[in-house]
């Protein structure tokens, strides 16, 4: 199997990490009326991509960079490096509510990475609670099916505007021809961000990108209140 298709099946929804169950704040976005047509989600998967998805995919192939390539042993270096990521997203991160969903979603990747690639290094991964951030368990499950960061990153980045473009199909009943359509116009911009995040990734941690989306963030913490909702996030 190439790494071209496995980097498909790991972009997959149908991936079992859980990405399904989450509209990436879009649910929120609707409900305050910022996201009510085709137009205005073109407007908020660009603007997901200008801010998670760069950093999400910057994260992701740092991530791949530092991990252990298949079968070797831990090293305190990697897991050190991979501490000192976490702790860097987790400060981009502003909402306690992304923070969970982001840690939620990197231990059901990180279950599946460890299910299929059992050969795999995880354990580098630090031990915080609730799991590692999800773009680094990307980071790691991309090394383990032998993407590079470059994939990885592109990985991400489809992640961040295919999960919401799905979710609006559901929560604003719209044409998923259109939907799809407008996914392909966005192909060049998605191109660019996995780009610029895999160049960013070979800067210290403390030098990725820290892009971030305030109304986002208020978004997620009044998501997290709801007690009826269609998505986790």
């Amino acid at each position: 199997m190439t790494a071209t298709t496995i980097q498909l099946l790991v972009a997959d929804g149908r991936f079992p990490a859980g990405a399904h169950a989450h509209s990436s704040g879009l649910e929120a976005a609707v409900a305050a009326g910022r996201v009510t047509d085709l137009s205005t989600l073109d407007e908020y998967l660009r603007g997901r991509l200008a801010t998670a998805g760069l950093v999400a995919a910057a994260f992701a192939a740092a991530a791949r960079s530092v991990a252990a390539p298949p079968g070797s042993d831990e090293a305190p270096g990697r897991r050190s490096a991979l501490a000192l990521l976490d702790a860097e997203l987790d400060a981009r991160t502003a909402s306690p509510a992304q923070r969970a969903v982001s840690r939620r979603q990197g231990r059901a990747l990180l279950r599946a990475g460890r299910e299929i690639w059992s050969a795999a290094t995880f354990d580098d991964l630090p031990a915080t609670p609730g799991g590692p951030h999800q773009p680094l368990a990307l980071g790691l499950v991309g090394a383990a099916a032998g993407l590079d960061a470059a994939q990885v990153a592109t990985v991400a980045v489809h992640a961040t505007v295919t999960g919401s473009a799905s979710a609006a199909v559901r929560l604003l009943g719209l044409d998923p021809y259109q939907v799809q359509a407008l996914l392909v116009r966005l192909a060049d911009a998605c191109d660019a961000t996995a780009t610029r995040a895999a160049r960013a990734a070979e800067l210290p941690p403390r030098r990725l990108p820290a892009a971030a989306a305030p109304l986002a963030d208020i978004h997620a913490e009044a998501h997290a209140t709801w007690e009826v909702r269609l998505f986790a996030s």
